[in-house]
């Protein structure tokens, strides 16, 4: 019997096998590379609020504490939004009739909550206690990057599941002192391994990387 294909189709066959693998891999890339990248994840795109907060001013310049605003951040897995009261605190005195500050008076004299738009928002199917990681010597920069340096506030980091995977597998490369959780600006010393490790056995860390930690 004769031959039905010339040998050339031998070659013609090979490029296109590897072809497509390659072309499957390129695509599974790029699906990646989008995944990851700030358009999905929404990390580091400033948020538009009804009044534009500013951190910066707020923490980084007159000083404000954490707790002032998020009461709860040390009680309960909320970390908690600050009524308008909290805001009128200082603003019944300061800066009075400021157009910028019109939604907080009219929140205040109507009772009618401000509609603040959400930064750190996880899946409903995601479980995240504020008070075991605060309590655990865990940061606010270490998951909400330099708010004292934040105009306009946005997500520091993608949330993605890996993300929180690296600091439960290796918790002695982020923990630091209870102290100087809420403290922006503090920085390691020379011996951060020794330092982290010895956190975590006095504040009995455990590396914690089963489903139902999260997923409940």
């Amino acid at each position: 019997m004769g031959q039905i294909f010339h040998p050339s189709t031998n070659t013609i066959s090979r490029i296109s096998i590897f072809g497509a693998l390659f072309m499957v891999a390129g695509l599974l890339w790029v699906i990646d590379t989008v995944m990851r990248s700030p358009y999905i994840t929404q990390a580091g795109v400033a948020r538009d609020q009804p009044v534009p907060f500013s951190h910066s001013h707020h923490v980084g310049g007159i000083g404000i504490d954490c707790r002032y605003c998020h009461t709860s951040v040390e009680t309960s897995a909320f970390a908690g939004i600050p009524p308008t009261r909290t805001c009128m605190n200082c603003h019944s005195q300061l800066f009075v009739d400021s157009p910028v500050l019109e939604p907080v008076r009219e929140s205040f004299r109507s009772g009618r909550p401000i509609l603040w738009t959400r930064v750190h928002d996880l899946p409903d199917f995601v479980y995240f206690d504020h008070s075991v990681h605060v309590a655990k010597g865990v940061a606010c920069v270490t998951c909400h990057g330099r708010v004292d340096r934040m105009e306009l506030t946005w997500q520091h980091a993608s949330l993605h599941m890996l993300w929180c995977l690296d600091c439960h597998r290796h918790p002695e490369t982020q923990v630091q002192p209870r102290e100087t959780v809420m403290d922006a600006a503090w920085t390691p010393p020379p011996g951060r391994p020794d330092l982290g490790r010895r956190l975590v056995e006095d504040y009995d860390i455990r590396t914690r990387v089963d489903c139902s930690t999260c997923h409940r």
